[in-house]
């Protein structure tokens, strides 16, 4: 979250993927969505990204992990992937692309 607002962004962050789709389903103001594929709750990340992708198609997405890399072709569309250890000027550099 630090990183975020670093960046000189307003960040939100959710515990798991449901309370991520709980709060997409009750905002309108979230543009990126940064998200561990390897994240608790009743789906993972890359799952996650598939539902934003299908039910909110302008929302940007950034993946990330540690242990595992998806094959580009799993990927949904648009999505970015950085793996960890990233650095902060990594994740700002890739929101700033997005606000352009």
């Amino acid at each position: 979250m630090e990183i975020v607002a670093e960046a000189g962004f307003n960040g939100i962050e959710a515990a798991n993927a449901d309370e991520a789709l709980a709060i997409l389903e009750s905002r309108s103001d979230i543009a990126v969505v940064f998200a561990d594929i390897d994240m608790p709750g009743s789906l993972n990340g890359m799952q996650l990204a598939n539902q934003i992708r299908d039910r909110w198609p302008p929302t940007e997405i950034i993946l990330t992990s540690g242990q595992l890399r998806p094959h580009n072709d799993r990927m949904p569309a648009r999505a970015v992937y950085i793996p960890k250890p990233y650095q902060s000027s990594k994740i700002a550099q890739t929101l700033r692309g997005f606000t352009r």
